[in-house]
């Protein structure tokens, strides 16, 4: 498994991790962002990370039925997690601002299902995910992500397996610390394509 040292590095050296103003799919502000998709265009590096993370996933979870993860972000990662640990993989997509299973995916009743994703930060996408699980009383049996940014604050109830915790302070927009108020602020996330 890699380090903390050398997956930071990896980020570093694929531009993934970004500074300016940046308003998160949340809503709220920070100075840091992780664009995971820089780090994916590399894909060598992207899957020494994805290993990685399988790695830390095999330990902890020996039953897994299905992966799914949130669109667009998590695609790709929950992929590749899948292909390394040979596990069915799907997404969920956004219709109408709602997570929803197209495609001819489905989640089978009494499914052990762990929901992946690149970034974690309050965990509303693999909520909303989890959800769609529940609603066919399939089992969430976890969660896993490249990066967790969430601070220990995210919406989620059950320990979030990850490569990278990193912690990124947020900020309201009605109390920028003063670096931000001057800067342009650039919404980067795909949570509204």
């Amino acid at each position: 498994m890699l380090s903390y040292k050398e997956s930071l590095k990896i980020l570093k050296e694929t531009n993934a991790l970004l500074e300016g103003h940046f308003i998160l799919s949340s809503g709220l502000h920070s100075d840091k962002y992780v664009q995971c998709a820089k780090l994916l265009s590399q894909p060598k590096k992207a899957e020494r990370l994805c290993l990685s993370l399988a790695e830390k996933i095999k330990e902890k979870y020996k039953n897994i039925d299905l992966i799914m993860s949130p669109a667009v972000g998590g695609i790709v990662i929950g992929y590749e997690i899948g292909r390394i640990l040979n596990i069915e993989t799907i997404f969920a997509e956004r219709v109408d601002g709602k997570f929803t299973l197209r495609r001819g995916f489905e989640i089978k009743k009494g499914q052990r299902v762990l929901i992946v994703e690149d970034v974690i930060t309050t965990g509303k996408s693999s909520m909303e995910c989890s959800n769609l699980a529940k609603k066919v009383n399939a089992e969430i049996i976890g969660y896993a992500c490249l990066i967790d940014r969430s601070n220990g604050k995210s919406k989620i109830d059950k320990t979030i397996i990850s490569q990278v915790e990193i912690s990124i302070p947020t900020y309201k927009k009605e109390n920028l610390p003063k670096h931000l108020e001057n800067i342009q602020a650039y919404k980067p996330g795909s949570r509204n394509l």
